[in-house]
Protein backbone atom coordinates (compact mmCIF):
# COMPACT_ATOMS: atom_id res chain seq x y z
CA UNK A 1 0.00 0.00 0.00
CA UNK A 2 1.43 3.37 -0.93
CA UNK A 3 1.20 6.43 1.27
CA UNK A 4 -2.36 7.68 1.83
CA UNK A 5 -2.97 11.38 2.41
CA UNK A 6 -6.08 12.20 4.41
CA UNK A 7 -7.31 15.79 4.30
CA UNK A 8 -9.69 16.78 7.07
CA UNK A 9 -12.10 19.65 6.47
CA UNK A 10 -14.42 20.93 9.16
CA UNK A 11 -15.44 24.03 11.01
CA UNK A 12 -13.75 25.36 14.14
CA UNK A 13 -13.43 22.72 16.91
CA UNK A 14 -15.13 19.98 14.91
CA UNK A 15 -12.46 17.45 15.97
CA UNK A 16 -9.87 17.58 13.19
CA UNK A 17 -6.85 17.73 15.51
CA UNK A 18 -8.29 14.98 17.71
CA UNK A 19 -8.57 12.73 14.66
CA UNK A 20 -5.05 13.65 13.54
CA UNK A 21 -3.70 12.70 16.97
CA UNK A 22 -5.60 9.40 16.91
CA UNK A 23 -4.27 8.60 13.43
CA UNK A 24 -0.75 9.30 14.67
CA UNK A 25 -1.12 7.05 17.73
CA UNK A 26 -2.97 4.16 16.10
CA UNK A 27 -1.81 4.20 12.46
CA UNK A 28 1.67 5.80 12.63
CA UNK A 29 0.41 8.80 10.66
CA UNK A 30 2.35 12.03 10.32
CA UNK A 31 0.46 15.31 10.68
CA UNK A 32 1.23 18.15 8.29
CA UNK A 33 -0.62 21.31 9.18
CA UNK A 34 -1.54 24.23 6.94
CA UNK A 35 -1.50 26.44 10.02
CA UNK A 36 2.06 25.58 11.09
CA UNK A 37 3.77 27.91 8.57
CA UNK A 38 1.42 30.68 9.72
CA UNK A 39 2.23 29.97 13.38
CA UNK A 40 5.95 29.99 12.54
CA UNK A 41 5.68 33.39 10.84
CA UNK A 42 3.64 34.87 13.69
CA UNK A 43 6.18 33.59 16.22
CA UNK A 44 9.02 35.09 14.20
CA UNK A 45 7.21 38.44 14.18
CA UNK A 46 6.39 38.16 17.91
CA UNK A 47 2.68 38.37 17.18
CA UNK A 48 -0.01 36.34 18.96
CA UNK A 49 -1.12 33.08 17.36
CA UNK A 50 -4.80 33.92 17.55
CA UNK A 51 -7.39 32.93 14.97
CA UNK A 52 -7.73 36.43 13.54
CA UNK A 53 -3.97 36.83 12.93
CA UNK A 54 -3.73 33.41 11.31
CA UNK A 55 -6.75 33.99 9.09
CA UNK A 56 -5.54 37.35 7.86
CA UNK A 57 -1.92 36.21 7.42
CA UNK A 58 -3.07 33.20 5.40
CA UNK A 59 -5.38 35.38 3.31
CA UNK A 60 -2.64 37.94 2.69
CA UNK A 61 -0.15 35.26 1.66
CA UNK A 62 -2.68 33.69 -0.70
CA UNK A 63 -3.58 37.06 -2.19
CA UNK A 64 0.06 38.05 -2.69
CA UNK A 65 1.54 34.72 -3.81
CA UNK A 66 -1.49 32.85 -5.13
CA UNK A 67 -4.22 30.68 -3.67
CA UNK A 68 -1.89 27.68 -3.74
CA UNK A 69 1.08 29.12 -1.80
CA UNK A 70 0.51 27.12 1.39
CA UNK A 71 -0.69 24.06 -0.49
CA UNK A 72 2.50 23.92 -2.52
CA UNK A 73 4.67 24.08 0.61
CA UNK A 74 2.56 21.49 2.44
CA UNK A 75 2.51 19.18 -0.61
CA UNK A 76 6.31 19.23 -0.76
CA UNK A 77 6.50 18.51 2.96
CA UNK A 78 3.99 15.63 2.72
CA UNK A 79 5.79 14.09 -0.27
CA UNK A 80 9.04 13.92 1.72
CA UNK A 81 7.49 11.98 4.62
CA UNK A 82 7.83 8.20 4.64
CA UNK A 83 4.80 7.06 6.62
CA UNK A 84 1.77 4.96 5.66
CA UNK A 85 -0.59 7.89 6.32
CA UNK A 86 -0.24 11.64 6.17
CA UNK A 87 -2.97 13.70 7.84
CA UNK A 88 -3.76 17.27 6.82
CA UNK A 89 -6.01 18.32 9.71
CA UNK A 90 -7.02 21.80 8.65
CA UNK A 91 -8.00 21.98 5.00
CA UNK A 92 -9.88 25.25 4.50
CA UNK A 93 -9.76 26.35 0.87
CA UNK A 94 -9.88 24.82 -2.59
CA UNK A 95 -6.31 26.06 -2.98
CA UNK A 96 -5.30 23.89 -0.02
CA UNK A 97 -6.23 20.73 -1.92
CA UNK A 98 -5.28 21.84 -5.43
CA UNK A 99 -2.13 19.70 -5.62
CA UNK A 100 -3.37 16.89 -3.40
CA UNK A 101 -6.45 16.22 -5.56
CA UNK A 102 -4.09 15.17 -8.37
CA UNK A 103 -2.59 12.45 -6.19
CA UNK A 104 -4.18 9.00 -6.49
CA UNK A 105 -4.07 8.32 -2.74
CA UNK A 106 -5.60 11.58 -1.48
CA UNK A 107 -8.90 11.39 0.40
CA UNK A 108 -10.87 14.39 1.65
CA UNK A 109 -12.97 13.79 4.77
CA UNK A 110 -15.51 16.17 6.28
CA UNK A 111 -15.68 16.32 10.07
CA UNK A 112 -18.82 17.89 11.48
CA UNK A 113 -20.34 18.59 14.87
CA UNK A 114 -23.14 20.77 16.15
CA UNK A 115 -22.32 24.42 16.74
CA UNK A 116 -22.91 24.36 20.53
CA UNK A 117 -20.72 21.28 20.95
CA UNK A 118 -17.95 22.91 18.92
CA UNK A 119 -18.12 26.08 21.03
CA UNK A 120 -17.87 24.10 24.27
CA UNK A 121 -14.89 22.18 22.91
CA UNK A 122 -13.19 25.37 21.76
CA UNK A 123 -13.24 27.06 25.14
CA UNK A 124 -12.12 23.84 26.88
CA UNK A 125 -9.17 23.08 24.61
CA UNK A 126 -7.51 26.53 24.44
CA UNK A 127 -5.56 25.77 21.26
CA UNK A 128 -5.16 29.49 20.58
CA UNK A 129 -4.50 32.09 23.31
CA UNK A 130 -7.92 33.70 22.90
CA UNK A 131 -10.00 30.48 22.84
CA UNK A 132 -10.72 30.13 26.55
CA UNK A 133 -12.20 33.64 26.85
CA UNK A 134 -14.14 33.56 23.58
CA UNK A 135 -17.79 34.45 23.92
CA UNK A 136 -20.57 32.77 21.96
CA UNK A 137 -20.91 35.94 19.86
CA UNK A 138 -17.18 35.95 19.07
CA UNK A 139 -17.36 32.27 18.16
CA UNK A 140 -20.21 33.01 15.73
CA UNK A 141 -18.25 35.96 14.30
CA UNK A 142 -15.18 33.72 13.79
CA UNK A 143 -17.38 31.38 11.73
CA UNK A 144 -17.82 34.25 9.26
CA UNK A 145 -14.09 34.82 8.68
CA UNK A 146 -13.11 34.24 5.02
CA UNK A 147 -11.24 30.98 5.60
CA UNK A 148 -14.03 29.62 7.77
CA UNK A 149 -16.76 30.38 5.22
CA UNK A 150 -14.78 28.58 2.50
CA UNK A 151 -14.71 25.41 4.63
CA UNK A 152 -18.41 24.85 3.96
CA UNK A 153 -17.85 24.83 0.20
CA UNK A 154 -14.71 22.68 0.32
CA UNK A 155 -16.54 20.18 2.57
CA UNK A 156 -18.94 19.47 -0.28
CA UNK A 157 -15.99 17.85 -2.10
CA UNK A 158 -15.40 15.32 0.69
CA UNK A 159 -15.68 11.66 -0.20
CA UNK A 160 -16.36 10.64 3.40
CA UNK A 161 -18.03 12.26 6.41
CA UNK A 162 -17.48 11.77 10.12
CA UNK A 163 -20.10 12.87 12.65
CA UNK A 164 -18.31 14.06 15.78
CA UNK A 165 -21.30 14.87 17.98
CA UNK A 166 -20.61 11.92 20.26
CA UNK A 167 -17.83 10.70 22.51
CA UNK A 168 -14.26 9.62 21.74
CA UNK A 169 -15.24 5.95 21.41
CA UNK A 170 -17.80 6.78 18.70
CA UNK A 171 -15.34 9.06 16.91
CA UNK A 172 -12.54 6.49 16.94
CA UNK A 173 -14.89 3.77 15.68
CA UNK A 174 -15.76 5.96 12.69
CA UNK A 175 -12.08 6.71 12.04
CA UNK A 176 -11.23 2.98 12.14
CA UNK A 177 -14.06 2.25 9.70
CA UNK A 178 -12.81 5.03 7.45
CA UNK A 179 -9.28 3.61 7.42
CA UNK A 180 -10.62 0.18 6.46
CA UNK A 181 -12.63 1.72 3.58
CA UNK A 182 -9.61 3.65 2.36
CA UNK A 183 -7.31 0.63 2.52
CA UNK A 184 -9.77 -1.41 0.45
Amino acid sequence: MSKIIIGLVGEIASGKDTIAQYLKEKYDSETVSFSQPLRDILDRLYLPQNRENMVWLGSDLRQRFGEHVLAYAITKEAEAIDRPFICLPNVRTFGDIEFFKKMPNFVLVQIFADQKIRYERLIRRSQNPDDQTKTWEQFLADAQLPTEVSIREVAKEAKYKINNNGNFEELYRQVNELIEKIKN
